[in-house]
């Protein structure tokens, strides 16, 4: 952990100026109804609006000559995409991504319009993966992992070194594990700097590979369903670096349902006027089903992006309306 740790302090120096710092805002609606103090990462207000743009500005700075000549290829549901389109963008590094048909329209306009070759294949996001790694593999250009590469995991780890600086004294963070490369990274810096602060994992209970991983001790195959958190489902590939950072640095785990989900995106939308993705819903939800636990506690979620898909988010609203009505 020390040797990560000290690739996230290098990346915290390295990715500026072309990854800011995100606010850390206080959530009044949040803190008076959950009788704590309530911090949110505002992750969703990042360039391309998501925690991806940091891991992928690590990894493009950290290619060598040759491969920065070549350019990159990489798969994605959508934010990583962007990030890794934004990041060879403004290192003069060709990207091409891979997407499955399924993947939002908005999200694959936003690749594109970041200037990379997008490529949409006929079949699932595990589909559009296995071509993209197929075609790196033809064509010699390295594969830019969304989160199985310590680059990656070292460049969203920043997060956590922003974190203790802005609130150096938080009982606990809570943030959304899809592959575990936000939270291994966060986790990573949060127990290097203040080991006090607890490090809370949470996932929708329709995906939860790393956390049936995390239980059976060793990385298994978990049935997935659809998710309003659609940025944090996918397998944990076997052998993924990820997973023995998340047996060290995660303190608690929860699962919340898509309605708790719904509801969560529906108070930031009131509280903060911030549409929020389902995997940020996913944070901010954790954080109310134990709130009694963290009752008069400092505690902060991170937002990890911002729902560009209009009609996925007036969908969560509708949810946590009926639900809660």
């Amino acid at each position: 952990m020390v040797s990560l740790f000290e690739r996230i302090l290098e990346a915290h120096e390295g990715i500026r100026p072309d990854v800011p710092v995100s606010t850390l805002e206080r959530s009044t609606l949040l803190s008076r109804e959950l009788e704590s103090d309530v911090w949110l990462k505002a992750e969703h207000l990042m360039p391309t609006g998501s925690f991806k743009v940091r891991g992928s500005a690590n990894k493009i700075r950290t290619l060598g000559t040759a491969a920065k000549r070549t350019g990159v290829i990489t798969a994605s549901t959508g934010n990583h995409g962007q990030g890794v389109a934004r990041a060879g963008g403004l290192a003069g590094v060709g990207v091409t991504v891979y997407v499955s048909r399924t993947t939002t329209k908005s999200k694959m306009a936003a690749i594109e319009a970041l200037g990379a070759e997008l490529v949409v294949v006929q079949g699932s996001a595990l589909d559009a993966e296995k071509e993209a790694r197929h075609q790196s593999e033809l064509t010699g250009k390295p594969y830019v992992a969304p989160y199985n590469d310590l680059d990656t995991v070292a460049g969203q780890g920043t997060l956590g070194v922003e974190l203790f600086e802005q609130a150096s004294d938080l009982d606990a963070v809570f943030v959304c594990v899809g592959g575990g490369g936000l939270i291994g990274g966060v986790g990573t810096a949060l127990k290097m700097l203040n080991p006090r602060t607890r490090v809370v994992g949470v996932w929708p209970k329709a995906s939860t590979c790393m956390l049936d991983s995390l239980n059976a001790g060793h990385i298994v195959e978990t049935p997935e369903y659809e998710t309003l958190s659609d940025g944090s489902t996918g397998a944990v590939e076997p052998g993924s670096v990820t997973f023995p950072i998340c047996q060290e640095v995660i303190d608690e785990t929860l699962t919340v349902s898509e309605d708790e989900i719904a509801h969560a995106m529906r108070l930031v939308a009131e509280g903060e006027r911030w549409m929020i993705e389902g995997a940020a819903g996913v944070a901010v939800a954790g954080l109310i089903q134990t709130a009694a636990r963290y009752r008069g506690k400092k505690v902060a979620v991170v937002l990890c992006g911002r729902n560009i898909a209009v009609e996925t988010f007036l969908d969560a609203m509708k949810r946590g309306e009926s639900e809660h009505s």
